[in-house]
């Protein structure tokens, strides 16, 4: 049996949890009602932790889950498999990838470079193209940093897209060029990783 002073205190927790709620609910529909601009945004995903390829993709797959449009380029990883290129090439998204992959495999910078000029010359079609709602930079920071592609050419090609087309880009070290342009900068940190205990990087979770 519950007494009267216990359910006393159980309805006066419940109306300060309720008046909490709704204090932090007033907020959340003011700052909703005050974010009016429609257009599209430079996302950047960066940092030393794992994860930022594996959020651009999320946020590709969710675009083509509303029937919209969308589109990757992949620098740095190369043609071997990839999971999420396997389920979003059937899905209709154009993947766009540098042949030559990492370039610390490569250390020949000239072939780098004119893989990723190819690459970029798609990448610039893609972000002219106002069928595509979203288009996908995955790495694009290593190309910038490393001088393949010179970063005021990319800020420009971003900063000249169709209004409503969002660009996410990842990878590490960004350039401050790009830093700039950003609208949501989110960065991943390194606190712990698997493969430093020895643990082999897994098809299906890692790539």
């Amino acid at each position: 049996m519950t007494n009267s002073s216990d359910a006393s205190s159980d309805t006066g927790t419940d109306e300060k949890y309720k008046k909490r709620m709704q204090r932090k609910k007033e907020h959340i529909d003011q700052k909703i009602a005050e974010a009016t601009e429609e257009r599209g945004i430079v996302i950047l995903i960066t940092g030393n932790g794992k994860g930022k390829s594996t959020s651009g993709f999320g946020t590709v797959l969710r675009c083509v889950g509303h029937g919209m449009k969308a589109g990757v380029a992949q620098f740095i990883k190369g043609k071997w498999d990839c999971g999420e290129r396997n389920v979003l090439e059937k899905l209709g998204v154009p993947f766009h990838v540098m042949a030559t992959g990492f370039t610390w495999d490569t250390q020949n910078k000239e072939l780098d470079t004119k893989a990723a000029q190819e690459v970029w010359v798609e990448t610039k079609k893609m972000l002219a193209d106002p069928e595509l709602s979203v288009v996908l930079l995955d790495e694009l920071t290593y190309i910038a940093r490393y001088g393949y592609i010179d970063t005021d050419e990319i800020v420009e090609a971003i900063n000249n897209r169709p209004k409503m087309q969002t660009v996410i880009i990842t990878g590490r070290g960004c350039p401050k060029g790009l830093e700039d342009i950003a609208d949501t900068i989110s960065e991943v940190r390194d606190e712990r990783h698997a493969y430093r205990a020895g643990v082999k990087a897994q098809k299906g979770v890692d790539w």
